[in-house]
C-alpha cells in the first residue's frame, strides 16, 4: 500500500542555471500554490524565496560564479506543492546531491549526479538495503570498450623500454647504467601493471 510522504530533504545538493534559465524558471514559478521572491545580495547573488500559500518557505541562494548561477541546497521540504517546484528545479537543471524522501518508518534516500538517479537506497531501523544502482548504458560501454588509450600507453612505454635498452647497450658509465636500469624498472612496473 502506497505511503503518504512526511518531508523531502535536500542534502548538500548543488545545481547551476544561466540568468536566461533562472529568469524562465522565476516566470514558470509562481502559480496558485506557490509565490515567490527575489532579494539581491552583493557581489551579483541572488536569493529566491519560494513560499507555499500555507507559510512554508524555501531559501535558495545562488552565487554568481563566472556566467552561471550556482546554488547549493539543503532544506527539509514538507509542502506538497513547494516540494513539486523543488523537485522539477533539481531534476531540470541537472542537479547533483542527496534527496532524502521521508515516509513513515523509512527513509528512501536518492544519490544524483546532473539530474540523473544514480542509487536508491531504503533506510529502516532494521538498516540500509540498496533498492537500484546505476549501470552503465550501451553507449558508455561501447565507448569505453572502444578506447584504445590503455593500449596506446603501452606501446609508448614499450617504445621508451626499446630506446632505453639501445642506449644501455652502448654505454660503458657505470653511473649511466644504474640511472639507465632504474628507469627500466620503474617501466617494466607500469607495464605489468597495464598488461594486467
Amino acid at each position: 500500500m502506497a505511503q503518504r510522504r512526511l518531508a523531502t530533504e535536500y542534502v548538500n545538493a548543488t545545481l547551476q542555471m544561466t540568468e536566461f534559465q533562472m529568469n524562465q524558471f522565476l516566470r514558470s514559478a509562481d502559480t496558485s500554490f506557490i509565490s515567490h521572491r527575489v532579494k539581491v545580495l552583493g557581489a551579483g547573488e541572488q536569493e529566491i524565496v519560494l513560499g507555499a500559500a500555507g507559510g512554508e518557505e524555501v531559501h535558495l541562494s545562488f552565487a554568481r560564479n563566472g556566467g552561471f548561477y550556482v546554488c547549493v541546497l539543503s532544506c527539509r521540504v514538507v509542502n506538497p506543492h513547494l516540494n513539486n517546484i523543488i523537485r522539477k528545479l533539481f531534476i531540470t537543471y541537472k542537479g547533483t546531491g542527496t534527496v532524502n524522501r521521508i515516509y513513515k518508518g523509512l527513509v528512501m534516500k536518492y544519490y544524483y549526479e546532473q539530474g540523473s538517479v544514480r542509487q536508491i537506497s531504503e533506510v529502516t531501523a532494521d538498516g540500509n538495503k540498496l533498492v537500484y544502482q546505476y549501470k552503465y548504458s550501451v553507449a558508455e560501454m561501447l565507448r569505453l570498450y572502444q578506447s584504445d588509450f590503455i593500449e596506446r600507453e603501452i606501446a609508448g612505454l614499450r617504445r621508451e623500454v626499446n630506446v632505453l635498452l639501445d642506449v644501455r647497450n652502448v654505454t660503458h658509465r657505470e653511473s649511466e647504467l644504474r640511472e639507465i636500469d632504474s628507469n627500466l624498472e620503474a617501466l617494466a612496473v607500469r607495464l605489468f601493471q597495464l598488461e594486467a
